[in-house]
C-alpha cells in the first residue's frame, strides 16, 4: 500500500477483470493489472482474481512476460466447482515464485474445512442465497472466524444468468445479518459506480448499487441500523451526500467499517475509482 492511499480505500477493488462482464482475455488482464499496480491508484487495488480452472494459462502467460514482481492474485472457485480444481490450481500456483497467492474463494458447504486448502491461506466462502442456508453459512463462518483462521463471508451483488439482482431490501437483509453475525465480508459483482443508479451494461439499463451506498449502509448496520434502515440507505442517489459522510468519518469508524467490509471484486477497476476521486475520495 502506498503511504499516501486513504485507509477507506484501502485494497478495496479486487481486479476482476478476466471475469464478467469484463471477460478480458488473461493476457490483457495480467499487463492491466500490472499498469494498477504502477499506477497513483495502486493502494486501493487488490489482488487479480483468476479462475483456478486457468491457473496452468496464467503461468503460460508468464512463461511470455514473468514481469519484474510476483504476480499477487486471488484465486477464484465458483460455487458448485469440484474441490480438486481449487486444490490443483492453488498447488501449481503456490509452487511458482513468478506468483504470490493472496488468498482463495468458493462455495461454502457445510464441509468446506475437509477440502485439504492450505490452512493458513486467506479464504472467502460465498454464502448461499436462501435466507437459512445463509444464515447457517455465516454461523460457520462466525466459529472458523473466532478460532483465528483468515475467514471471509462473501456475497454477489450483480446478476448473473442464474442469479437475479438483489435488490435493496435483499442486500440490506446480508448486510443485516453478517453484521450481526458478526462476520467481515466482501461482495462481488455489480459495484461498478460509486452510487447506486440505473447504468448502461451491453445496451441496456441495469440497476446497479454504489460503493458509497455500501460503506455508509455497513457503517450504520454495525451501529444496529433495521433492515429498513438500511435499504434506505442503499437506495440513496445522492453521490455529493454520500461523499460528504464518508469524508467526515472518523479514523475509528473508517476502520471499523472496513473491518466489515473487506472488499469488492470489480472487473472495472478504474470506473468506480475514478468517479470516486471526482468526489472528493482519492486513493
Amino acid at each position: 500500500m502506498s503511504s499516501t492511499t486513504s485507509p477507506l480505500l484501502c485494497n478495496l477493488v479486487d481486479d476482476a477483470a478476466v471475469f464478467p462482464p469484463g471477460n478480458a482475455p488473461l493476457p490483457d488482464a495480467v499487463a492491466a493489472h500490472r499498469c494498477h499496480r504502477a499506477a497513483p491508484h495502486a493502494g486501493a487495488v487488490g489482488p487479480l482474481l483468476v479462475p483456478a480452472s486457468t491457473a496452468g494459462d496464467l503461468l503460460g502467460v508468464l512463461d511470455a512476460d514473468p514481469g519484474d514482481t510476483p504476480l499477487r492474485v486471488g484465486v477464484v472457485a465458483r460455487p458448485g466447482t469440484d474441490p480438486p480444481v481449487l486444490r490443483d490450481g492453488l498447488a501449481l500456483l503456490l509452487a511458482d515464485p513468478r506468483v504470490e497467492v493472496a488468498g482463495a474463494e468458493l462455495g461454502w458447504t457445510p464441509d468446506w474445512r475437509r477440502q485439504d486448502l492450505p490452512g493458513s491461506l486467506p479464504l472467502a466462502l460465498e454464502v448461499p442465497r436462501e435466507h437459512a442456508a445463509r444464515d447457517a453459512a455465516l454461523a460457520d463462518i462466525r466459529v472458523s472466524v473466532a478460532e483465528g483462521d483468515a475467514v471471509v463471508a462473501k456475497f454477489r451483488t450483480g446478476p448473473t444468468p442464474t442469479w437475479p439482482w438483489p435488490d435493496e431490501t435483499e442486500l440490506a437483509h446480508v448486510l443485516r445479518a453478517m453484521t450481526a453475525a458478526p462476520v467481515p465480508f466482501k461482495l462481488t459483482g455489480g459495484l461498478h459506480h460509486a452510487v447506486r443508479g440505473t447504468y448502461v451494461v451491453d445496451g441496456t439499463p441495469e440497476e446497479n448499487h454504489g460503493v458509497l451506498d455500501v460503506l455508509v449502509a455497513t457503517a450504520a448496520a454495525l451501529d444496529g441500523a433495521s433492515v429498513d434502515e438500511l435499504a434506505a440507505l442503499l437506495a440513496v442517489r445522492d453521490a455529493p451526500a454520500l461523499a460528504e459522510i464518508v469524508l467526515a468519518w472518523s479514523e475509528a469508524t473508517t476502520a471499523r467499517v472496513r473491518a466489515a467490509f473487506t472488499a469488492y471484486g470489480c472487473c472495472t477497476v478504474t470506473d468506480p475509482l475514478g468517479e470516486l476521486a471526482d468526489l472528493g475520495i482519492s486513493p
